[in-house]
């Protein structure tokens, strides 16, 4: 096989996939294939104007809003679409919602596939080989390596993207939330959360 070979090109790239992203940016930026600054605008765009919190003010409208959380979970695409948001990689959601009974965790085990627009960039640790192969043969151990211990009774079930389907973690409502806006419950909401590794935070 060529890349058993250390002399193959493919051998010399960094094995973390954050090194080999940066040293195939400077490599086509080098080859003035790529604008840098298009790059940057990209990335900004990914790091600021679609997000987390455009995730979590849809999570936030599901706790607050039962009609909408509902439309949310028959059919998520169109539900975040009535928000706002919308954009590549975010066509086909399905949100899968947290229970007493039932705790949602997502992975993609072929690759990375993931809700751009709702959750931004993924981070590094959701396209390590390690997530994508333990999720699915250990969530509970990989749950508590994120802090997330869970009930003994709790199932946990595991959702794998696809370039077709992608999923929105709906985390449960934490309790003494009742008399809090939307503002405030989307800033109880993190990107975890909504993969699953997390759960919504306790208002202080």
């Amino acid at each position: 096989m060529p890349h058993d070979d250390s002399d193959h090109p493919h051998a010399l790239l960094p094995s973390d996939p954050a090194l080999r992203v940066k040293a195939l940016e400077t490599l086509l930026t080098a080859k003035g294939l790529v604008d840098p600054a298009a790059l940057d605008a990209i990335l900004d765009t990914y790091e600021r104007k679609v997000g987390p919190h455009l995730g979590a003010q849809a999570v936030a409208r599901a706790w607050s809003d039962p009609a909408f959380r509902e439309r949310l979970l028959t059919d998520a695409t169109a539900a975040i679409g009535e928000l706002g948001i919308t954009g590549r990689q975010g066509e086909h959601v399905v949100a899968v919602e947290n229970t007493p009974e039932t705790h949602n965790m997502v992975v993609c085990t072929l690759c990375s596939c993931y809700p751009w627009p709702l959750l931004g960039i993924p981070p590094a640790w959701y396209k390590s080989d390690a997530y994508r192969a333990r999720a699915v043969r250990e969530p509970r151990k990989v749950l508590a390596e994120f802090g997330v211990t869970l009930p003994e009774g709790q199932a946990v079930r595991v959702w794998d993207s696809t370039a077709e389907v992608r999923y929105l973690v709906i985390p449960m409502r934490p309790e003494g939330t009742e008399g809090l806006d939307e503002t405030a419950l989307a800033a109880l909401v993190s990107r975890d959360s909504m993969i699953g590794t997390g759960v919504a935070e306790a208002p202080k």
